[in-house]
């Protein structure tokens, strides 16, 4: 037995030397890593958490605040609750329709020339072979304006007396427009202006799109003899058709919260209520009607939360549907 060697010791011994060291140094690394991932994500969250504090802060809380106030009413900083009085008051009103008529006219005609002209206008550019940088910068350059700036220029080219547009109809031996002072054409004013304004992001969007698709695409239509309408219904249209949908969206619910440009180049109301929208109907309520009627105005934001995210639902619905077929 004095002569017998332990297993254990002879494992203890014929261990490499600085196997000890190399574990440690293995879990050092492991921690390390660790350490670094968790600091990494830290970092991360700590982002995260900034934009839902401000998300919630700016955005969330406005909405649920919004619902609330929909339902109250506030008289000498004291608060009431009124039920649905607040949402019969605004469909009792004879505004509250033609409020709403007078947006879905900016809307539509906002869509036959704010949606389209841009689309054919990045498909021009997208042709051209030189000065394509300075022609960006140009298309882009009115939504680098500040809005009321814009407007304001807007108001004095509509100038009956001496603005731009007579003077030039006068030029050309035309007959001149009341512009925004005509109730038949003061929302065709007010979509032009608009128009003008913000056409540029939405041509820079689609000018992308169209230099993503394959040129492959276009050769082989032209080796089928395909003139350039059948290559823009055949080939563009349905290589940027996820983009034109997405922004069709986009621009339905921005056309139907205006009210920067009737309010600067028409008062709001216009010529016999012409430009009358639902945005501006909730700023009277809010703050001309009688003042401080912020119950009745919630009411009517409300009604518009509900009307977009309604029709936002169904486009989705439609959308996903027409893309399964």
């Amino acid at each position: 037995m004095a002569g017998t060697i332990s297993p254990y010791k002879t494992n203890r011994r014929s261990a490499p030397a600085g196997s000890g060291s190399a574990g440690r140094g293995a879990g050092g690394r492991e921690r390390s890593g660790l350490g670094q991932k968790v600091r990494r994500n830290l970092s991360a969250h700590g982002f995260l958490f900034g934009a839902l504090v401000c998300f919630g802060f700016f955005t969330w809380y406005p909405m649920v605040r919004e619902v609330i106030m929909s339902f109250q009413k506030t008289k000498r900083g004291k608060t009431t609750w009124v039920g649905f009085d607040n949402l019969e008051r605004i469909f009792d009103d004879p505004d509250f329709w033609h409020a709403w008529r007078n947006t879905f006219l900016f809307t539509l005609l906002a869509l036959v020339l704010g949606f389209a002209l841009p689309f054919f206008v990045a498909v021009l550019l997208n042709e051209l072979r030189h000065a394509k940088a300075y022609l960006r910068i140009l298309v882009y350059l009115p939504v680098m304006m500040p809005p009321v700036a814009a407007v304001l220029l807007f108001k004095y080219f509509y100038n009956p007396d001496y603005g731009l547009f007579n003077d030039i109809l006068r030029t050309l031996h035309l007959p001149t427009s009341a512009w925004l002072n005509s109730p038949d054409t003061a929302m065709v004013s007010v979509v032009i202006a608009a128009t003008w304004m913000n056409m540029g992001g939405a041509t820079l969007i689609y000018l992308a799109a169209l230099q993503g698709i394959p040129g492959e695409l276009y050769e082989a239509a032209d080796l089928d003899g395909a003139g350039l309408l059948r290559k823009l219904w055949h080939v563009t249209i349905p290589q940027t058709r996820l983009i034109l949908s997405l922004l069709l969206l986009l621009q339905i619910v921005a056309t139907m919260q205006v009210f920067v440009e009737p309010f600067l180049l028409t008062g709001g109301n216009g010529p016999q209520n012409s430009t009358m929208t639902v945005v501006y109907l909730v700023y009277e309520y809010a703050f001309d009607l009688g003042g401080n009627n912020y119950g009745v105005a919630s009411a009517l934001g409300l009604v518009m939360l509900v009307v977009l995210a309604g029709f936002s639902a169904l486009y989705s619905r439609l959308s996903r549907n027409s893309d399964n077929d």
